[in-house]
């Protein structure tokens, strides 16, 4: 069967930011993004239903058998299973939640002709962008028993590591550890290939650091964390997500916060994810247009794809943070700043397109990737939606 992934437009909405420069399927949760989970489960390469300014770089492809799955929805044993006892024109659904559709349409189907199955086990659906961090622990071990079964570790030569657990611990190819603790009591620890553990560094599991991905020398970084392709971690991380190609090298505080794709995070920076109070912490919701209650105690910073910080920037407790936005100087910037913004504390006005493609065509360029046409027209896109949001356009 042919399997396109697709996103559900609530859901879509209520992972913005990230979902802004990619389709849900795309997001990191564990060691793998949910496409690379399915891609791995049914050993088949999806492709994406998805917004329509993103198709071209998410395109969708047909034939007369369409397994459409909800791209939200992380694979497991079970699921898997309903899938491959899965009639034409049947579906799979949990809660009244379509989770998957199998038919011949070019697109799924707004009324289900066949036999709608209901899923009676439990199902991982990344459906609010907090839950990518509060899932990711169970998705690091989830996914480390998927890549590493019936596969041996490369070896850790290094004498001055010191590692706990040490069957809960998994190097790939080319992975290099320096005088470093690995404890993997509380879950695994997964280092990719060619990656590269600092000395010094204190590490929990279950934690991930993907391909050619870095920790520096003497972080701290506590568990139920991911480090996403060639990224770069410092200070003192905690129970957060890095997409990927996104540096927090050097000292400060990330907790309960996701990072998506080419941000950078400026030496001495810190979040906060627990309100002095104690109260439940709200966060920025796109379909609301207001505040969302998280329902939980612990949350901290969304940082959509190409925003940067300066050094020393605090965030509040529950701050979301768009596309290609720039924050720099002293104080608490406001706790939703709209993609393209640049300024702090102090005030905001918009980062000129042209400027902030510059910028991130010469941070692509330090990896050897080019900012390419198509993504650009995804970023102008972008930058013309956000408008609306940019309100101190209006009252300057």
């Amino acid at each position: 069967m042919n399997v396109i992934l697709f996103d559900n437009p609530t859901i879509r909405q209520d992972l913005l930011p990230f979902t802004f420069t990619r389709p849900v399927a795309d997001i990191r949760v564990g060691i793998l993004t949910i496409s690379e989970k399915w891609e791995t489960h049914l050993q088949t390469k999806p492709s994406f239903s998805t917004a329509s300014y993103l198709s071209k770089k998410f395109p969708a492809h047909y034939t007369s058998d369409n397994l459409w799955i909800n791209g939200a929805a992380c694979p497991n044993a079970e699921l898997v299973a309903a899938i491959h006892q899965l009639n034409p024109g049947d579906a799979i659904a949990k809660d009244r939640m379509i989770l998957v559709v199998r038919t011949s349409d070019g697109e799924v189907p707004e009324i289900i002709t066949g036999k709608i199955n209901e899923f009676t086990h439990s199902v991982t659906l990344v459906d609010q962008v907090w839950k990518i961090y509060q899932y990711n622990g169970a998705q690091i071990r989830s996914d480390f028993d998927l890549i590493t079964k019936g596969r041996k570790s490369a070896p850790i030569t290094d004498v001055h590591t010191r590692v706990y657990s040490p069957e809960n611990i998994f190097l790939e190819e080319g992975a290099q550890v320096r005088a470093t603790l690995l404890n993997a009591e509380d879950g695994p620890i997964y280092l990719g290939k060619d990656s590269f553990v600092q000395e010094g560094s204190l590490i929990r599991g279950p934690f991930a650091l993907c391909e050619g991905a870095q920790v520096n020398m003497g972080a701290k970084v506590r568990g139920d964390t991911t480090v996403g392709p060639f990224s770069k971690i410092g200070g003192e991380v905690s129970n957060s997500v890095l997409f990927g190609y996104s540096n927090k090298s050097h000292d400060g505080f990330l907790g309960n916060s996701v990072i998506g794709e080419w941000c950078n995070i400026g030496a001495d920076s810190n979040t906060s994810n627990l309100k002095n109070n104690y109260e439940n912490i709200k966060l920025w919701n796109y379909v609301k247009g207001g505040f969302k209650d998280t329902g939980l105690m612990f949350c901290g910073l969304m940082f959509g794809d190409h925003s940067k910080c300066g050094i020393n920037t605090m965030f509040n407790s529950g701050t979301v943070v768009g596309v290609s936005s720039s924050i720099f100087g002293d104080g608490y910037p406001r706790n939703f700043i709209p993609s393209f913004s640049w300024g702090g504390a102090a005030g905001f006005t918009t980062f000129q397109f042209n400027k902030a493609m510059e910028t991130a065509a010469k941070a692509m360029e330090r990896r050897s990737m080019p900012l390419t046409d198509l993504d650009k027209e995804i970023m102008i896109h972008l930058f013309n939606a956000s408008a609306p949001y940019r309100v101190w356009e209006k009252k300057s």
